[in-house]
């Protein structure tokens, strides 16, 4: 049976970011909050995981996850060759609603799914989310919905969805927006914008001027 907890108190944000990052270190997922909707995570890390996240949503592996940091530096350790504009990008949105694709070091022993390469990174500006994360290092983490259900944006629609396919429920309360991050692929020759969510192509442009939409 899963386990849910009470962020908005001291002590059920205490317990359950314990038990939340125990259940990911066992391989197992949980549902958290974030700036944007509310997410299902895995360790990124761990093949047999980040595939149980994948059965959980109904979604194949040519729908890879995006995975979650707690820090810009995190980055370092994750993509090869990061652009100028991409690091433009982090320290004028990050943390907040927008992921990165960028290529992944090839040394790295993750399988995220059909990713070519790459990997969709986010800094989200959850406290609940960063504290997780702080603690288990990078996460592979999709919106908590069944593939084709919209986006929840509160626990209990997560729960109803995701039911006892998720060991911890971490409930920080309705999220802060109704759209998912915009996207942005930084492995071409300009920045292109592929999903228009919680930052506007204007405030990007602001940054990169010859972000291109596509």
């Amino acid at each position: 049976m899963a386990l849910r907890y009470d962020c908005s108190t001291a002590s059920g944000r205490s317990e359950g970011l314990r038990d939340a990052g125990l259940a990911v270190r066992r391989g197992e997922l949980v549902v958290l909050p974030t700036d944007t909707v509310y997410g299902i995570g895995a360790d990124a890390f761990d093949p047999d995981a980040v595939d149980r996240l994948l059965a959980a949503k109904g979604r194949d592996r040519a729908m890879p996850s995006p995975v979650l940091v707690a820090s810009p530096d995190a980055l370092h350790d994750l993509v090869d060759e990061f652009p100028k504009q991409g690091w433009a990008l982090v320290e004028a949105f990050w943390p907040g609603g927008l992921t990165l694709v960028a290529r992944h070091l090839p040394s790295l022993s993750w399988d995220l799914g059909e990713t070519n390469g790459t990997v969709a990174v986010r800094m989200p500006s959850h406290p609940v989310a960063l504290e997780l994360l702080a603690g288990t290092g990078p996460m592979a983490v999709s919106s908590a919905n069944l593939t084709g259900r919209p986006s929840p944006q509160d626990c209990d629609a997560a729960q109803g969805m995701l039911g006892d396919s998720v060991t911890v429920y971490l409930d920080g309360g309705p999220t802060e927006a109704a759209v998912a991050s915009s996207i942005v692929d930084l492995t071409g020759p300009v920045p292109v914008l592929r999903r228009a969510g919680a930052i506007s192509a204007e405030a990007l442009r602001s940054v990169v001027p010859d972000l291109l939409e596509g």
